[in-house]
């Protein structure tokens, strides 16, 4: 008699086995909603030599923190806080919101609307790779906001190609909206071959007085060298006539062992000169910006760069300006 009930509690036990395993390994098969929240520091210590003069100081650059979370295989939603210098005002820092969107993406489809990033410089500036140390240059020279508010579609036609369009309000993500003029962008980016980029922007704003941009790129990127180059222009700056700004940029980057990477840039900015001057209109922003530098990376989520800038401005009534940068990026 004992012996039967240990037998049938021992066939019992697996049964239950045998039935939690199946109903776990279908609950793993399933999709389960998920989260996590972000947090990105860029922080720095420098000092610039001007004019014959030497000024040090430590900065926070940008601390953003924000949360994003997976409703569905296809649904995802992005919350993000960019606290930063305004850059106008007394304030020393600012709180601006930096993402809010929503997106679905299925196959080769993906649309977003909110605060989203927009596509202007982001393939760029994903391969640059060094956000932290400096803005790639169409971010860097005011061409475009990396966030605002509107909309976009991207959908990947094959393996090489790829196109994005988007409406957004064209005031960036500080200003959120001023007026009723929207902004309309469409790129494609193709990758021909393994390890080669290239990518075609062009984007429309404005009314009675049109701000149009053209934007070019083409990279080289494989597990070990980098090497890019990109052209941007754009038309009427600002929607003001005559205002044209145009410049180049070309970076490159080493990596001789998994924790360190060796990168150089140059950038050259130049504008059109307006009727009746003799000066481009933005003659104390034009000029030839060179960075080089050695990344550190000693755990995972902590990156440091010390590195070396110079700054030689076209105005010939003012001196280079040459920086020595410690920068890091700490993410968790």
């Amino acid at each position: 008699m004992l012996s039967r009930m240990i037998k049938s509690v021992v066939l019992l036990f697996m049964m239950m086995s045998i039935f939690t395993t199946g109903f776990t390994q279908n609950l793993t098969n399933e999709f389960q909603p998920n989260g996590r929240p972000i947090a990105l520091i860029f922080a720095n210590f420098h000092t610039t030599f001007n004019d014959n003069e030497t000024f040090s100081q430590f900065q926070i650059r940008r601390a953003y923190l924000g949360y994003e979370y997976n409703f569905s295989e296809n649904w995802y939603g992005k919350l993000v806080l960019d606290v930063g210098n305004p850059g106008v005002g007394k304030f020393q820092a600012a709180a601006f919101l930096k993402n809010a969107y929503f997106r679905y993406r299925k196959d080769k489809f993906s649309a977003s609307f909110g605060m989203i990033s927009t596509t202007q410089f982001k393939v760029s500036e994903k391969i640059w790779g060094y956000r932290y140390i400096l803005k790639s240059f169409q971010d860097a020279y005011g061409f475009n906001a990396s966030a605002d508010l509107g909309a976009k579609v991207d959908y990947k036609f094959a393996k090489f190609i790829s196109a994005d369009f988007a409406i957004t309000n064209g005031e960036g993500y500080k200003r959120i909206e001023r007026d009723s003029v929207l902004r309309y962008a469409v790129g494609i980016t193709v990758k021909p071959i393994k390890n080669i980029t290239a990518r075609v922007y062009a984007d429309v704003m404005g009314a009675d007085t049109k701000q149009q941009s053209v934007a070019t790129f083409l990279a080289y990127n494989n597990s070990k060298f980098m090497v890019a180059g990109e052209y941007n222009y754009q038309k009427n700056f600002r929607k003001i006539e005559g205002k044209d700004t145009y410049g180049l940029s070309f970076f490159s980057s080493f990596k001789p062992s998994d924790k360190i990477k060796i990168f150089a840039r140059y950038d050259k900015l130049n504008s059109s000169v307006l009727d009746g001057e003799n000066s481009p209109w933005q003659i104390d922003a034009n000029g030839q910006y060179i960075i080089a530098g050695i990344e550190y990376s000693p755990i995972k989520g902590v990156k440091l760069a010390p590195n070396f800038r110079n700054w030689s401005p076209d105005d010939n009534t003012r001196s280079n300006r040459v920086d020595m940068f410690l920068n890091c990026e700490v993410k968790f």
